[in-house]
């Protein structure tokens, strides 16, 4: 994607912030994954492009922690069915110049929605999952816990090998709590300050991915966004760059080094 006239004064401002900045917060969704071929999550095509399931539920229930008490077998379905969307993507330049960026900056994290794991296979060391990560199973009645590279061989629900409970995705469903330890990092970070916050990929719905930009707009942090969309954040933002994740992280990583000194 060639970038519009507009798109390139956004990328040179957001190339001028890179030059001033020793730590960055990324903050990605499910955009960022739609250059792998990953559906988004709503929408036309989207995985909950469906107001009920088969069996009559809204998607967010029967993907809900309740309901995979009562009936992992029905969670268990749609989840196979997301997996299986996502099964044959990879990480593309965005994940991989994010995981660039982590060894070229003093400090450089990512707070991620995604639990495709791709931050991670791109080499990205530095991450926050905070809805955690479908290829990490965990037993819900024992501490067995296993990483998988897809359910292709899974019976499901699965079961334990250990104590023949059943398996789950490490994963937060809806109506869970997120994960403390989790959270616990992501305020340490922000407590410690970032030089520039970046929001890409995603439509910032949830109060915790929406915060970071937020807290850097009123502290004076510089922010940018990148989404061909607009979003609850982008009055908030310095530079909107509307242009998808991939194409738009990699017209920037090239245009950097001319700016180097």
């Amino acid at each position: 994607m060639k970038a519009s006239r507009s798109n390139a004064e956004a990328i040179e401002r957001i190339v001028e912030l890179l030059h001033k900045s020793h730590s960055i917060l990324f903050i990605t969704g499910a955009g960022i994954s739609a250059d792998s071929g990953l559906p988004t999550y709503r929408g036309i095509g989207g995985l909950y492009d469906v107001k009920t399931t088969e069996e009559g539920l809204p998607i967010e229930e029967a993907l809900s922690g309740e309901v995979m008490l009562e009936r992992p077998e029905l969670t268990w379905k749609y989840l196979a069915q997301i997996e299986s969307a996502c099964r044959s993507a990879t990480y593309n330049r965005a994940h991989e110049i994010i995981a660039l960026m982590e060894s070229h900056f003093e400090r450089v994290w990512t707070l991620t929605q995604n639990v495709d794991g791709l931050h991670h296979r791109a080499g990205a060391r530095n991450i926050i999952d905070i809805h955690g990560d479908l290829h990490h199973l965990c037993c819900m009645n024992c501490s067995f816990w296993q990483a998988v590279d897809d359910y292709s061989h899974l019976s499901l629900p699965p079961r334990c090998p250990e104590c023949h409970g059943i398996l789950r995705p490490d994963v937060v469903l809806f109506g869970e709590l997120l994960p403390k330890e989790k959270l616990h990092v992501l305020y340490e970070q922000l407590y410690e300050g970032f030089d520039v916050v970046f929001s890409v990929g995603t439509s910032s719905l949830f109060p915790y991915i929406a915060q970071p930009v937020l807290m850097a707009a009123q502290q004076g942090t510089p922010t940018v966004e990148i989404n061909p969309d607009t979003t609850r954040v982008s009055h908030l933002v310095d530079v909107q760059l509307p242009m998808r994740a991939a194409p738009a992280l990699e017209a920037i990583w090239q245009k950097y080094p001319e700016k180097t000194a």
